[in-house]
């Protein structure tokens, strides 16, 4: 690896930044204490900082050598919100919010940032401007989303914008950039059967809801065997289920809620229809009705190909081609889909490693993301930081 001897020695002191916002989860849009952090890093760096936008978001300006007169910008982001978990570590950084985590490493992901955004504005060894986005609400909440309706690449304009997850079982330290989709786009549905109650032990006499739920989950299934093109992918899972008060009685109703997770929106548009489809005439044959509701969340994140192709060479000049690995799309969703529909980009996963960085007091199980025994790779920061300070170098060096 060639990482920048600067960024490797201060990244002990990055690391207990990580920590401490590891101790204290915020979730989306609540990240007070987080942006506070942040904003009085980057201001004691001598970064220019801009606050308020998607109500916690931290902006950061980065101007070269030249105060940026070249006219020329690249965007990065980090995510800072955390997951409502409860956290089974007892390590000594563990959180101290009941029923909130860093679940997903977004308290890693803003470290590698800090940890770029302070070599660059103590070097500025480039010419043009750098954006330092940090963006709240990630997790499900809308924040990329905000900000792009609040006008980020209108206020700050920039030729690309990139973005970086951690990824747990890639080898630690490996960077992967790879053209077009790369992760799902993410909707959620809910369903309320309305049947008729009634005794258990009289159920000619009712309609039970339960009975056509359970008729409606094997049926759905057939929407990703049968419907779709077997070359399209497509993920329908019912992951939460609603229904009675007492062993004897027969409900009213039941409700069933779920995701479902696409790469185009032709295949989403599909899958919406065909359950809407199937739950109205289930019901319907079984003398019951429903109430269908199917929200479209977040789109797939599709990186554009020069972007990609670029930010993957400059993987392959940091972490040397063994571990420059191409980027397998994956199921999961991610709102920086948002910036990539208004702005040139790629977003990349860099590998959290097997496990083994977690310290004694680790829960027992694995660290995977929206995993409660799970914890960032502090060996992560110098290669992250490294990296976007030479994607950096390398973009804005680069002819117009």
């Amino acid at each position: 690896m060639k990482l920048i001897d600067d960024i490797t020695l201060a990244a002990a002191g990055i690391a207990a930044l990580r920590r401490r916002i590891h101790a204290h989860p915020e979730l989306g849009f609540e990240e007070k204490m987080t942006s506070d952090l942040v904003a009085e890093q980057l201001q004691a760096w001598g970064v220019e900082v801009h606050r308020g936008m998607a109500q916690t978001g931290v902006v950061g300006i980065v101007r070269g050598r030249d105060g940026g007169a070249c006219g020329r910008a690249i965007g990065l982001r980090a995510d800072m919100d955390a997951l409502p978990m409860q956290e089974h570590n007892t390590f000594a950084h563990a959180s101290r919010h009941p029923g909130t985590m860093h679940a997903c490493g977004h308290d890693g992901h803003t470290a590698m940032l800090l940890a770029a955004g302070r070599h660059l504005a103590q070097t500025r060894d480039f010419d043009g401007t750098v954006v330092l986005i940090f963006q709240p609400a990630e997790e499900g909440r809308g924040g990329a989303q905000a900000m792009v309706a609040e006008g980020l690449f209108d206020q700050y304009p920039m030729e690309a914008v990139f973005g970086m997850h951690n990824w747990p079982g890639l080898p630690a330290g490996a960077i992967a950039f790879s053209p077009g989709p790369v992760m799902a786009g993410g909707s959620t549905f809910k369903i309320k059967v309305r049947g008729v109650g009634a005794h258990a032990a009289l159920p000619h006499r009712g309609v039970d809801p339960v009975v056509v739920a359970a008729q409606l989950i094997q049926a759905f299934q057939t929407i990703v065997s049968r419907n779709k093109k077997p070359v399209d992918t497509a993920v329908l899972s019912v992951t939460l289920l609603q229904a009675g008060e007492a062993i004897n009685v027969i409900p009213a109703s039941c409700t069933m809620e779920g995701t479902v997770r696409t790469f185009t929106a032709e295949v989403m548009d599909l899958v919406a229809d065909r359950m809407e489809a199937i739950a109205r005439h289930t019901c319907a044959a079984f003398g019951a009705e429903c109430d269908f509701e199917f929200n479209r969340r977040v789109p797939a994140t599709t990186n554009h190909v020069r972007e990609a192709e670029f930010a993957a060479e400059v993987a392959r000049e940091v972490v040397g081609a063994d571990l420059a690995i191409e980027q397998e799309p994956v199921m999961p969703s991610e709102d920086f889909s948002y910036m990539l529909l208004a702005k040139p980009g790629a977003y990349g996963f860099i590998g959290n490693g097997d496990g083994l960085h977690r310290e004694m007091g680790h829960g027992e199980g694995p660290c995977t993301l929206h995993n409660p025994s799970y914890d960032f790779n502090d060996d992560l920061i110098p290669v992250g930081a490294s990296y976007w300070v030479r994607l950096v170098q390398r973009w804005l060096g680069q002819p117009r």
